[in-house]
């Protein structure tokens, strides 16, 4: 019985020790395989040093997405104004017509648009001013002719005072009175032919003839151009004669006008050449020169405005085109890579410049002067110097 139950107890031990067993295999063998395992990502070597050079293998794939070129220096202006303006009409080269008299429109003969020349009738006017004008004008011709006949029998009574006088028919003072008549009647004369002149002036300047019938007002063209706004219409009267009726406008000479900041207009004098570009015309550049800059600064945007004249033989150029005025002054050797080089990063513009093969660093850099593809930096590079001009943004991840 002893051995019986001796027996039974060491069966029981054993079936107890092996899930210790188990446990302590699994455990063991849990232990090897983390240890065989590999390094994680967190634990490799960083591309990017302590001092910031970046490193990248010769295999990576990144290499074959970056490109980099040899910085060249090139003269670029020491200063240069950029401003955004917008075409103008030139003041003086624009008329605005208005109605001589108060009248009812009878036609308006052109649209808006047409080409027109200077003296060309331009709109009919009906008007009870016709009748009044031509009235006085014939009333100022008969008093022409009422004082020339006055000064006819005055000098007449001259000369034979004088003949009598000699022959001591009358008084000296005879004489005398007749001398003072001529003078009279030569200055009745002169206010009537004034008169007369007045007259014909108003009748010229309401397109009238002097001896014709049932006329109309002609409005016409003092200057020759286009018609840039019409405000009336056939059948309207018109009582106002302050008001244009239309605004013709030489566009063979604009205005490029432009705000130009205050801190930049020293650059910038009257009479001085400037480089204009049109939105209209991107790949073109035009030459104009200042004409006017204001005398008074624009408190709200801190900028003063300035005009450019631009020559329009062409008429290419229209009122309200987008433009941009570009004045420089001096040049400088600078070193000058394209834009898509330079990164802009919180204030800070930087390039990658390749110090060795697949080893890149990046350089803090001042922009000293800019086109739309090219960049003048005034430090960080200098010509010679190999930065990435393409895939910037591939080395900035890491």
């Amino acid at each position: 019985m002893n051995h019986a139950f001796r027996a039974a107890t060491i069966k029981e031990r054993l079936v107890c020790l092996v899930p210790i067993g188990l446990i302590l295999a699994a455990t063991g063998c849990h232990t090897a395989a983390k240890q065989s395992q590999p390094a994680s990502s967190s634990d490799a070597a960083k591309p990017r040093s302590a001092d910031g050079l970046i490193t990248l293998p010769a295999d990576s794939p990144q290499l074959s997405r970056i490109r980099v070129a040899v910085v060249e220096a090139t003269s670029v202006p020491r200063h240069e104004l950029i401003v955004p303006g917008k075409v103008e009409l030139n003041p003086a080269r624009v008329s605005r017509l208005a109605m001589p008299v108060a009248g009812r429109v009878r036609q308006v003969l052109v649209s808006l648009g047409d080409p027109v020349q200077q003296g060309q009738t331009l709109v009919a006017v009906d008007s009870p001013e016709v009748g009044a004008a031509l009235s006085a004008y014939r009333q100022a011709e008969a008093n022409v002719l009422q004082a020339k006949a006055g000064l006819t029998k005055t000098e007449a009574d001259l000369n034979r005072a004088r003949d009598l006088l000699e022959h001591h028919a009358i008084a000296q003072k005879e004489v005398l009175n007749a001398e003072t008549a001529v003078v009279q009647s030569k200055s009745l004369l002169a206010q009537a032919q004034a008169a007369l002149d007045d007259t014909r002036h108003r009748l010229q300047i309401m397109g009238l003839q002097p001896g014709g019938v049932d006329q109309y007002i002609s409005v016409k063209a003092p200057v020759s151009g286009k018609v840039m706004e019409i405000s009336v219409v056939p059948g309207e009267y018109r009582t106002d004669t302050t008001n244009p009726v239309m605004t013709i406008a030489d566009l063979n000479s604009v205005w490029v006008a432009a705000d130009v900041p205050e801190d930049k207009i020293r650059f910038i004098r009257t009479g001085e050449g400037v480089a204009i570009t049109l939105n209209a015309f991107p790949s073109e550049t035009f030459r104009g020169h200042v004409a006017r800059i204001a005398d008074a600064l624009d408190p709200q945007t801190r900028t003063i405005k300035v005009r450019a004249e631009l020559a329009n033989p062409h008429g290419r150029f229209r009122p309200d085109m987008f433009a941009q005025i570009r004045h420089s002054e001096g040049t400088e050797r600078l070193p000058v890579v394209p834009r898509g080089a330079v990164l802009q990063s919180e204030g800070r513009s930087t390039v990658y410049v390749e110090r060795s093969r697949g080893a890149f660093q990046e350089v803090p850099v001042t922009i000293a002067w800019q086109r739309d593809d090219r960049v003048a930096l005034s430090g960080g590079v200098s010509a010679g110097d190999r930065v990435v001009v393409e895939g910037a943004m591939l080395l900035k991840a890491f």
